[in-house]
């Protein structure tokens, strides 16, 4: 990694001086407002925006917790040791990444000034340029749409050996490069390199570790979440059961037992990331936006709407 951008990222932060000064924990206030250790977006990201990086926490035990958005954690320097789902350790070296979904618990041993990780906090919704850049199924694509679903527990992180994958190393030092200094207009740009690094990982799947499990269940239910993906306006439990030549009720236990959700709620999930997704990039009205994702009933969408983002569609495009 370039020099001056390791040393930016060394730099000891207020959190960590506290820390140094002996405070003896983690500030949970910076992260969630509730009361289970689930770090929230909002405390870490701007309004509007999709993605943001901010240096791990050193010199401190980072107890159990899980995320409401996507993690990725990028190994700059020295190594970090993460226990995963309370069952995989996991030590990340030089080079190393680790991506983590909604519903993957993760805990973090404290590590020391030379230990230099990069948190990139995602919002599922910045995948879907990635997704669409993605050729063929394999194990990132199949991951996506765990995240894309955004309740899965399916395939919950996955763990990259990738320090001699130079093009590798040179899109994440892009994109950290470009978050660091806060370029305006660059979200299309960050979401173009986040989809050409899916496509040099995807070459390396010698690379990956993941989590595993009971395949042909999953197999099932990517089936039914790929579905969703590139049906979300019309779809409907009876089609996508008569595609993969399952019974509904089959796919309606699967689908609770790995996502929680059943198949209208996903689908719903789904209609309204592509929503939030048009308002934000898109000059289309809210109306014409509801057409796009198959809602035809207005105080339905908006009261929906209102429910996962907070605001109303014409508040969520105003930022």
């Amino acid at each position: 990694m370039q020099k001056e951008l390791l040393e930016q990222l060394q730099e000891i932060t207020e959190e960590e001086r506290a820390i140094l000064n002996g405070r003896q924990d983690v500030e949970k206030e910076r992260y969630t407002s509730g009361r289970n250790f689930v770090i929230d977006s909002r405390k870490l990201l701007q309004k509007g925006r999709l993605i943001e990086i901010r240096p791990h926490t050193r010199f401190v035990h980072f107890p159990r917790h899980s995320h409401n958005y996507v993690e990725m954690v990028y190994m700059c320097g020295g190594s970090t040791t993460h226990i995963i789902n309370d069952r995989e350790r996991i030590t990340l070296q030089e080079g190393d990444l680790l991506f983590l979904n909604q519903n993957a618990t993760q805990e973090i041993l404290p590590a020391g000034e030379n230990d230099i990780a990069v948190n990139f906090i995602i919002l599922p919704e910045f995948f879907d340029h990635a997704f669409s850049m993605l050729e063929k199924e394999n194990i990132l694509h199949d991951f996506l749409i765990s995240v894309l679903s955004q309740d899965s527990s399916l395939s919950s992180y996955l763990h990259f050996q990738a320090k001699d994958i130079l093009p590798v190393q040179n899109l994440i030092e892009n994109m950290i490069w470009t978050l660091l200094h806060k370029k305006s207009g660059t979200n299309t740009v960050n979401q173009t390199t986040m989809g050409l690094l899916f496509l040099n990982l995807s070459m390396f799947t010698d690379a990956i570790n993941q989590d595993e499990p009971n395949q042909y269940e999953q197999t099932l239910v990517f089936s039914v979440l790929k579905y969703i993906e590139t049906h979300y306006k019309n779809g409907s439990l009876t089609e996508v059961a008569e595609e993969i030549a399952q019974p509904a009720y089959y796919i309606s236990r699967l689908l609770k037992k790995y996502t929680d959700c059943n198949f209208k709620e996903l689908l719903q999930q789904r209609k309204l990331q592509q929503a939030a997704y048009l308002l934000s990039r898109t000059p289309l009205t809210v109306e014409a936006v509801m057409e796009n994702i198959g809602y035809n009933n207005s105080s339905y969408f908006y009261r929906k709407f209102r429910e996962k983002y907070g605001r109303s569609p014409q508040g969520y495009r105003e930022g």
